[in-house]
């Protein structure tokens, strides 16, 4: 029979032991460092080693979420900070950051690695390849299908765990920069500013789309998907995970509790059995309601009512008795291990106490299982009663007194001669032996010493080789969404003699009429023509590449940039095996860990530098030759959802909206109807035109001009500054209303 985990969150110690104490199989939680919410109240160390211990007590695991990305900076802390709990007994770890996946899987050989929703995994490319690193878990994207679940559970024995209750990212999670852009506060740092929840209008051609009263285009339901629990659990899901680490203990003590009911149901009448009581759902909408709940994305790509379109409630009505009930019971409350005892008193013997207590890992929630743990403690042999005798009710009262441990007596067998006397302090003392004793060989069961640890004393690095490169001038990548954008630079090649060094062009281009024919005047204008492929790589994506298969393959292209690790396996598979690989900032690489990881497993020509590092992180990656976004309107969200379809509904006409904040910023949307997601792009292009001194102490190899919106004199515009900027050292005005992004700035 397989068995289902109930995952619950927690960011603190208090909803840590709320968790536990509702029926939570698992926990997840973030220490001090290096968590996806930086501004939950983590826990200090001996907290939340406290926490583990609580945990463990009770059979439940505790993942602890390593799950941001890393900087150079910050490697060198990395051993130091899991040892301590991997010594604890900490069950896994949830990692976003490959280098960091990597360094766990070399320095703690014994530690299960789970990869974090952060990593944007969409597909069974991906899943094999994060199984065969050494993964034993993955966080798929929350947007993917039953369909695409299924898919990676029979081609992947990895183990599958997927969000089923909470709030849901309007942008795929791992690829939203809109927190960072606009405020500093980056997502993959773990301090989202949850600019999505902020009010937004949105505009095709001038026209308002959306009426006054709704006005959150951006703010998702909250995903609850009990209803449809024993579809998820046969499309292969392990593990249901619930959100809420910035919440309440109440609200994680209500909705574990809740989901531990109908999880047990379906365990025991399958489902025919299976049905969701209305009050159960109501209750759930006590505990937080953001505008209602949604199924979220297992049986349909997007939609207008998966969005809390409408501002909530000014006041609502507060189930005073219900939060009294979970507070005391799960927040406030104590929860009790049952002890099964046995104690012998003879005359002339040693007393012998037994004590054991079932093996809580295989039973709570799960298959029965007769496992248990056992401790046994001797005391001094019985003295003959002088006046009064020890009574049976007198030896059972005492041992019972189990106090504010974890533990209490289920049963206890005593057996016992006559006439004899136990005073109440040897009681008192075998009891607090063999619970302590017990107790610590609980936890020994989690506990860790430092076999299959490898002993770490610091990264060094040998010095970086530059790639050979010809210093005679700067080089140029000029990447095209539109076919506009490719007329506009070929037109300017031609009437300046300028031949680029590589011209990309965006995949949805490959539908276009007459592609290998343009193809084949970009490789007469350029050196090299490069495939820039799509930021979400699914299923509508596989369909395109395989119906336009034979073409790509005819056009021969230099290199194909890729946005997901799920391409390139993809490509591998299915256009060419031997394709040289560029990453895009969106395969993160923020310190030489992570590059090395890349250069070792895939055949890469070179990698984009992350958009959060600022100039002297990148510095720090001590990794010249790579390339550098050096213009290019940046992308802020990637999203499943479609504003258009949202606000007026789909005619899968690919065109670009515009999204107007509360204090007027135009943020163009562009809709990708052949692979079903939108882009929100900044308001501001990205430029660094006057820093070409800080640019030079980098070396990049190749720098971006990325045109997304722009049209052909736009283009031509910023073609023309950037080479009298960079090739012909004339000093020219920059580009209207520009930003240097994180360059100057960085992120925390």
């Amino acid at each position: 029979m397989k068995i289902t985990e109930l995952l619950a969150p927690a960011g603190s110690y208090e909803s840590l032991v709320a968790a536990v104490n509702a029926g939570a199989d698992a926990v997840y939680i973030g220490g001090k460092k290096f968590s996806a919410r930086a501004y939950a109240d983590n826990p200090d160390e001996d907290i939340l080693i406290k926490g583990i211990e609580y945990a463990h007590t009770f059979g439940v695991n505790i993942y602890m979420t390593i799950n941001t990305l890393f900087k150079e900076s910050e490697m060198n802390e990395l051993f130091d900070y899991i040892k301590t709990y991997y010594n604890a007994g900490i069950d896994a770890v949830i990692v976003q950051d490959l280098g960091v996946f990597e360094f766990i899987r070399k320095h703690f050989k014994k530690l299960p690695i789970h990869a974090s929703t952060q990593m944007t995994v969409t597909g069974s490319y991906g899943a094999i390849f994060l199984k065969n690193i050494g993964a034993s878990r993955i966080v798929p994207a929350r947007e993917i299908s039953l369909a695409e679940i299924k898919d990676i559970d029979n081609k992947c024995d990895i183990e599958i765990e997927c969000f089923v209750h909470g709030a849901l990212c309007y942008s795929y999670s791992g690829q939203c920069l809109m927190s960072s852009i606009i405020g500093g506060r980056s997502g993959n740092r773990g301090r989202c500013a949850q600019t999505c929840r902020l009010p937004y209008d949105l505009y095709e051609d001038g026209k308002k789309l959306n009426k006054s009263d709704e006005r959150n285009l951006l703010s998702c339901k909250d995903l609850c998907s009990l209803d449809i629990l024993p579809d998820l659990i046969e499309a292969g899901i392990d593990s249901l995970k619930i959100e809420g680490r910035m919440k309440s203990p109440r609200y994680t003590a209500g909705v574990v509790g809740i989901w531990r009911k109908y999880l047990d149901l379906y365990n025991d009448k399958k489902r025919t059995g299976y049905k969701v009581d209305k009050a159960d759902r109501k209750l759930l909408l006590d505990l937080f309601d953001r505008g209602g709940q949604t199924e979220g994305y297992y049986k349909r790509h997007n939609g207008r009512d998966m969005i809390a379109i409408h501002e909530k409630p000014a006041n609502r009505d507060v189930n005073t008795d219900y939060f009294n009930y979970l507070d005391k019971t799960f927040v406030e409350g104590r929860r009790a291990v049952s002890v099964f005892g046995k104690i012998k008193i003879k005359k002339d013997m040693p007393i012998v106490f037994d004590i054991a207590v079932k093996d809580l890992r295989q039973t709570y929630g799960r298959e029965s299982q007769v496992n248990s743990i056992s401790v046994k403690v001797f005391g001094e042999s019985p003295q003959p009663a002088k006046t009064r005798a020890s009574s049976v009710t007198d030896v059972e009262k005492q041992l019972k007194k189990t106090g504010n441990t974890f533990f209490s007596f289920e049963r206890l067998d005593i057996e016992m001669d006559g006439d004899l006397f136990i005073p109440v302090k040897v009681l008192n003392e075998l009891r607090r032996e063999a619970i302590d004793k017990l107790y610590q060989k609980i936890l020994d069961r989690y506990r860790r010493d430092d076999s299959g640890v490898i002993a770490y004393t610091g990264f060094i690095y040998p010095g970086v080789a530059a790639k050979t490169e010809s210093k005679s001038r700067v080089k140029f990548n000029i990447l095209c969404e539109t076919m506009e954008q490719v007329d506009a630079v070929l037109d300017f090649a031609r009437s300046t003699d300028f031949i680029f060094d590589e011209i990309s062009i965006e995949s949805e281009l490959i539908s276009e009429p007459e592609t290998e024919k343009k193809i084949k005047a970009v490789k007469d204008c350029a050196g090299i023509c490069n495939l820039y492929m799509p930021h979400i790589f699914r299923d509508e994506a596989k369909s395109f590449f395989d119906k336009h298969l034979q073409t790509i393959k005819d056009c021969k292209f230099d290199n194909f940039i890729v946005r997901s690790l799920e391409e390139i396996f993809y490509i591998d598979d299915k256009i060419d095996n031997n394709a040289n690989i560029i990453l895009d900032y969106s395969v993160y690489a923020y310190n030489k860990n992570t590059i090395d990881f890349y250069n070792d497993k895939f055949n890469i020509r070179r990698l984009t530098y992350p958009l959060e590092l600022n100039l002297s992180e990148i510095r720090q990656l001590d990794n010249p030759s790579n390339e550098m976004i050096a213009y290019g309107k940046i992308p802020m969200m990637v999203s499943a959802q479609c504003l258009k379809k949202t606000a007026k509904g789909c005619d899968h006409k690919k065109e670009i909206l515009v999204l107007k904040d509360r204090k007027n910023s135009e943020m163009q949307v562009k809709t990708h109807c052949d692979f079903c997601y939108n882009t929100i792009l900044n308001s501001k292009p990205l430029s660094i035109l006057g820093m070409e001194n800080e640019v030079k102490k980098i070396s990049p190899g190749i720098l971006r001009l990325w045109f997304t919106t722009e049209n052909a004199s736009e283009t031509k515009t910023v073609l023309r500054k950037y080479i009298d900027n960079f090739y012909n050292n004339v000093t020219v005005s920059n580009i209207d209303d520009f930003t240097r992004g994180h360059l100057k700035r960085g992120i925390e």
